[in-house]
């Protein structure tokens, strides 16, 4: 059966270049992962001419979103703590560009555990966005498993959906539901961006549902014996993965200059259990 080079897979290729990593590097995980030679070899040709050659042209950069806002914490007053709701967390790190905070205490080793026992019956193989049609598909570049609670699911997923909600300053109707995540030994995400591309075809009928992305929660369930961290190359910022802590970040238009190129770096031993929420620009329906 023939491979198909998507736009999610071109897209994963300039996200490698823009991180650093040499071709022979990309060849040789794009093998890894099932793909023949010749077709990998042609994807990264094409691919990376066409990048270098949008590079020799004058960008036009796309308007930030119609004036609405973004998640935002309360950190004016450069705060340790904050009241989230029905907790209270602590402010480990803030970052301005891209818009990054690292939260302390988000989650209870109690509901982080509740969390991992109702997801990991329902887990199955990751899945990325295809935005070429508007549905998803399995990627070379996700080697997790995961699955999705709906918005609410639960008492559990209501009291954590608020917190959040109380913390960015964002409604709670306008998140996607909560996604766990569980990466083994080995297993990795690789950096991408969780914003939707204007550019592609199967972007207005995701947009439908309740506009762009725009902010990011990433909670850790559980704290890895090693690796597992979340990355962000275009700064050279790792954040280390610790049970009932949080990674927040926004990104206010969907382009590159926002910085918030991340991804999930490879497990080195024993698991790693995330819970992911996902803020959009309107009610998510």
């Amino acid at each position: 059966m023939s491979q198909q080079i998507t736009p999610e897979l071109r897209q994963w290729i300039i996200d490698q270049a823009r991180a650093g990593h040499r071709p022979e590097a990309v060849l040789a995980a794009m093998r890894a992962s099932g793909w023949d030679e010749a077709t990998a070899m042609e994807a990264m040709e094409s691919t990376l001419q066409g990048f270098i050659d949008s590079l020799q042209k004058p960008t036009v950069q796309p308007a930030p979103l119609a004036k609405v806002a973004v998640p935002e914490p309360a950190l004016e007053s450069r705060p340790s703590t904050m009241q989230a709701g029905d907790r209270q967390v602590q402010v480990l790190m803030t970052m301005e560009n891209p818009r990054v905070v690292v939260f302390g205490g988000l989650l209870s080793d109690e509901e982080c555990d509740q969390l991992i026992e109702l997801a990991r019956p329902r887990l199955a193989r990751s899945e990325t966005v295809d935005t070429a049609t508007g549905g998803s598909e399995v990627n070379a570049a996700r080697t997790s498993s995961g699955m999705f609670f709906g918005r609410g699911e639960t008492a559990l997923h209501r009291r954590i959906e608020e917190r959040i909600a109380a913390l960015v300053n964002w409604p709670v109707e306008n998140g996607e539901g909560l996604q766990i995540l569980r990466y083994g030994p080995g297993a990795e995400y690789r950096p991408h961006h969780d914003y939707f591309d204007p550019e592609q075809p199967g972007t207005p009928a995701i947009l439908q549902r309740g506009g762009q992305r725009v902010g990011t929660v990433v909670m850790y369930l559980n704290t890895p014996a090693q690796g597992g961290g979340t990355t962000f190359p275009d700064v050279g910022l790792e954040v280390a993965p610790f049970k009932g802590n949080a990674v927040f970040f926004s990104y206010e238009r969907p382009h590159p200059d926002t910085r918030t190129l991340h991804g999930g770096a490879p497990v080195l031993d024993g698991e790693k259990w995330v819970a992911t929420k996902w803020l959009r620009e309107r009610v998510f329906v």
